[in-house]
């Protein structure tokens, strides 16, 4: 955390004016948290990142001009990381969208964002949500996760569903027993803490785990863990 007292820096991204002041009282009752930007479409966000840097940005996906899922990918790009974000690249972007039954859900989490959650979600989540990706730990809502699961049971999206669960079934084969059950609470939306207490382990071992499980399936967070679970139709 980098802003003014350890305080996380964070950009509100809508076209609703409205949804803005919202979700700026809601996050401007935590101590913790300092909303330093605003914008209304994907193109003012681009222009507020690169002046206000914050590590956090809550992305409105249908928005004019440029939506939420190709600004995503354009903060998060190679080259956007080099100089953007107020640590140096460590910007964090979590979607949030009113369509839970949206194609867009499972793309913006290819694109790279770091968690999704319905516009419902209630404040305190939706604080500590923030908090968490901050520190670094991806985020799903339980509702995100089961249209994750839908998508993948009802073999939505650009990929031939049949290749996406073949080719997830072999990755998950390179895991051992405990690994996999790690990878499966992972898929379910399960803080490492959460994971400590279903699983009878200390969150410090849970962490070596997920490390572990991270590096066989050539993954890069927490999200896309989850991503290869869902495509392998796993519950």
């Amino acid at each position: 955390m980098t802003g003014e007292q350890g305080r996380t820096r964070v950009a509100i991204v809508d076209d609703d004016a409205l949804v803005r002041a919202g979700l700026r009282m809601i996050l401007g009752g935590a101590s913790d948290l300092e909303v330093v930007a605003e914008a209304g479409d994907g193109v003012e966000a681009e222009r507020a990142v690169e002046e206000h840097r914050p590590d956090v940005v809550l992305m409105d996906i249908r928005m004019p001009r440029r939506d939420g899922l190709e600004t995503t990918r354009s903060l998060l790009s190679q080259g956007a990381r080099a100089d953007r974000g107020a640590r140096g690249g460590d910007l964090k972007v979590i979607v949030l969208t009113t369509f839970d039954a949206d194609d867009m859900v499972v793309q913006a989490l290819r694109a790279g964002a770091h968690g999704f959650l319905l516009k419902d979600t209630e404040p305190h989540r939706l604080v500590e949500a923030v908090r968490l990706v901050a520190a670094g730990e991806p985020i799903l809502s339980p509702s995100v996760t089961a249209t994750l699961m839908a998508h993948v049971a009802t073999g939505g999206g650009v990929d031939p569903a049949d290749r996406r669960r073949t080719d997830a079934e072999s990755r998950l084969a390179m895991l051992t027993d405990r690994e996999r059950e790690v990878a499966l609470a992972i898929g379910r939306g399960l803080s490492n803490a959460d994971i400590s207490r279903e699983l009878y382990l200390s969150v410090p071992t849970v962490k070596a785990h997920v490390s572990r499980v991270l590096d066989k399936l050539g993954a890069d967070n927490r999200v896309q863990i989850a991503i290869v679970v869902h495509d392998a139709a796993l519950p």
